[in-house]
């Protein structure tokens, strides 16, 4: 270290550089001797990286000593190691104060279901640095787990929107779109969409009713209207008849399931209610012209 310090007083510019290539040199030696007879790529990775933190940790060493033998750098030492410090935690640093806003404003908590960016699941952990969700959806269809926890910074909820499943009105709007055939009886067909969206959500919108009366003390939300409803519209299929109705969020593809199974029952039992689906129609104009040819001769 005295022969470091007799260089740095000497050559302050061309110690440092020295010093790193020293280490660097040793760091190679010391890589070939340890890493030869080794194979597996595992041990080798995991044994390289050891290696590389000791190299780091004695550059840093170097360092210090050097500027701390000046007693006129040690300002200047402790500058650069205030700036290094504050680069190197900011995402801690972010990380904590994403959880203070989680714990003080409570955008959600342990047992909620919700969506932050492309991530969605249910919070199952909060720490300071990060909170864990039971995933959700993905490729799994209608908001079904996937298995897989997935452990997010708590920064993320300072950067991003989160959307909250069940907070305050603890019930979402779900819509099943059913296509039926232009020359289906569409009236009847809407009518047996309607009394099964009804007789499968009646018991959930006399709790709704009192959820939203709760809601309206924190959040301002207003709905009229919480009985189900189905729209229709024209598609160029065929005719779309729109279900909309209240339900939990954890219920969702239980209630789509009922709903299906009833309307493929009920459908089933009226011949002039079918199903649309994309079709073509070919048309062959000399065949289609001497039709409409014939026809005018018949009517003379």
């Amino acid at each position: 270290m005295e022969l470091i310090n007799e260089l740095w007083m000497k050559y302050p510019i061309k110690t440092p550089i020295i010093s790193i290539l020293l280490l660097w040199g040793l760091k190679k030696i010391i890589e070939i001797v340890l890493l030869k007879n080794i194979d597996e790529s595992e041990d080798r990775y995991k044994r390289q990286k050891h290696i590389t933190i000791v190299y780091s940790f004695g550059i840093l060493l170097v360092f210090i000593g050097i500027y701390l033998k000046n007693k006129e750098n040690i300002t200047t030492f402790f500058g650069f190691l205030t700036v290094g410090l504050s680069l190197a935690l900011q995402d801690v640093i972010r990380c904590i104060a994403g959880w203070w806003f989680i714990i003080w404003r409570k955008p959600f908590s342990i047992g909620d279901r919700i969506e932050i960016g492309e991530f969605k699941g249910d919070v199952v952990d909060i720490r300071p640095f990060q909170f864990s969700l039971l995933e959700v959806g993905n490729w799994v269809d209608a908001d079904q787990s996937t298995g897989r926890v997935l452990h997010i910074p708590n920064s993320l909820v300072l950067t991003g929107t989160v959307a909250n499943f069940g907070q305050g009105f603890e019930f979402i709007w779900n819509e099943i779109s059913i296509l039926i055939t232009f020359e289906s009886d569409w009236k009847l067909a809407k009518k047996i969409a309607t009394n099964i969206v009804n007789e499968k959500s009646k018991r959930i919108e006399d709790v709704a009713r009192e959820k939203m009366k709760e809601s309206a003390k924190k959040y301002m939300i207003i709905y009229k209207n919480l009985t189900p409803i189905v729209y229709t519209s024209v598609k160029d299929s065929g005719v779309m008849l729109s279900m909309r109705y209240l339900v939990s969020p954890r219920q969702r593809r239980g209630s789509e399931e009922g709903i299906w199974e009833a309307i493929l029952e009920e459908f089933a039992e009226h011949a002039n209610i079918d199903f649309a689906y994309p079709t073509q129609r070919f048309y062959n104009n000399n065949l289609e012209s001497k039709e409409v040819t014939n026809d005018k001769n018949t009517h003379k």
